[in-house]
């Protein structure tokens, strides 16, 4: 906690706040997200949003246009619905403890322990990524977190390390502390064990190799998929996008049509039009643990014509939108820079 006083991060925009709204806000955006991708998005969404009744208020679709580019959209759809919920359910107040906060959408064990550590002084513990690692190392934690029993084990190790006393002041302090020694300190690799705080108590730095901790033997394969893309456009410019179904990548964002082959794109099309299919450059999108090889291809409508309905376009859930409308939905990343580059060209 002193150390975190006086050379911790004191200084970011959802810091030194008790408002559970802006804590929980900031949470859930900077769940497997960088510090420095998250302060703009953080920026605008309160500007939009001020309360956690404005955001409730809100329509899904304008809440992930703000999103887009933030990748993980599951959490723009749960952060939605989580508002409805507090206000639906509690009266438009965030519950006070963390065994209340867990049962709102999109909010698990880790993040509820924030809010009411931040916000109420509650004595619960989290263990996000950062301070996983550094707990591990401290400790010299060697259980495989692949198993849960062994997660839960320290998690039990987690709570018995925290301050007992004058909570409402120890309890952010301290939490903050741990998540800012593991994201600047004791990191994935070289870690910086001479500035260390801890590093007497170190057992992962007494045998020689931190960098061995924490121990997780499950690992997600990265893969790769092949997508072609329909842009269909009329003569004044306006696009057909349509809602992606949810559960799926890029669930509940507007997109381009998608298929699995340009020959599955072909069929989808009226013979006519297959021989004016314009195909544009390839390129590659990086999910986290996917590679996405997309394939776009332009294809000229008439002024009424209408989308082919078919097994592989949602053509039920989507619309023509105008160069004037487009920017305002919620866009995969992608999809919003093939837009943006189209229309600049």
């Amino acid at each position: 906690m002193r150390w975190q006083k006086s050379h911790g991060r004191n200084s970011l925009p959802w810091q030194n706040t008790r408002d559970p709204y802006r804590v929980w806000l900031s949470e859930i955006m900077l769940q497997q997200t960088q510090v420095a991708t998250v302060i703009d998005y953080y920026a605008r969404f309160l500007q939009r949003f001020p309360t956690v009744g404005d955001l409730a208020a809100a329509g899904q679709d304008e809440v992930l246009a703000l999103w887009s580019g933030l990748g993980y959209y599951s959490r723009a759809r749960h952060l939605h619905r989580c508002a409805l919920d507090v206000l639906a359910l509690h009266a438009g107040q965030f519950p006070g403890t963390a065994a209340q906060l867990e049962t709102l959408p999109g909010i698990g064990r880790s993040t509820a322990a924030a809010i009411a550590s931040f916000c109420f002084g509650e004595r619960v513990a989290i263990l996000d990524g950062n301070v996983k690692r550094v707990l591990t190392r401290v400790l010299g934690f060697s259980a495989d977190l692949a198993q849960s029993a062994n997660e839960r084990a320290l998690w039990a190790k987690a709570t018995d390390l925290l301050p007992t006393g004058d909570l409402a002041e120890s309890m952010p302090r301290y939490t903050q502390g741990l998540m800012d020694l593991g994201a600047t300190i004791c990191t994935t690799r070289q870690p910086q064990c001479l500035l260390c705080p801890v590093q007497r108590l170190c057992r992962g730095l007494a045998g020689g190799e931190p960098e061995n901790y924490p121990v997780k033997t499950r690992k997600l394969k990265r893969s790769a998929q092949a997508l072609s893309l329909l842009w269909a456009q009329r003569p004044d410019g306006s696009v057909w996008l349509e809602k992606r179904p949810v559960p799926g990548i890029w669930g509940g964002l507007y997109c381009l049509p998608v298929f699995e082959s340009d020959a599955a794109l072909r069929t989808f099309l009226p013979q006519g039009m297959q021989a004016r299919l314009e195909p544009l450059p390839h390129f590659r999108h990086v999910l986290t643990h996917k590679d996405l090889r997309l394939s776009p291809w332009f294809a000229g409508f008439r002024a009424n014509q209408a989308m082919p309905k078919g097994l592989t376009s949602q053509a039920d859930d989507g619309a023509w939108f105008s160069p004037a409308q487009w920017p305002a939905l919620g866009l995969p990343a992608p999809i919003r820079q093939l837009l943006a580059r189209k229309a600049a060209a």
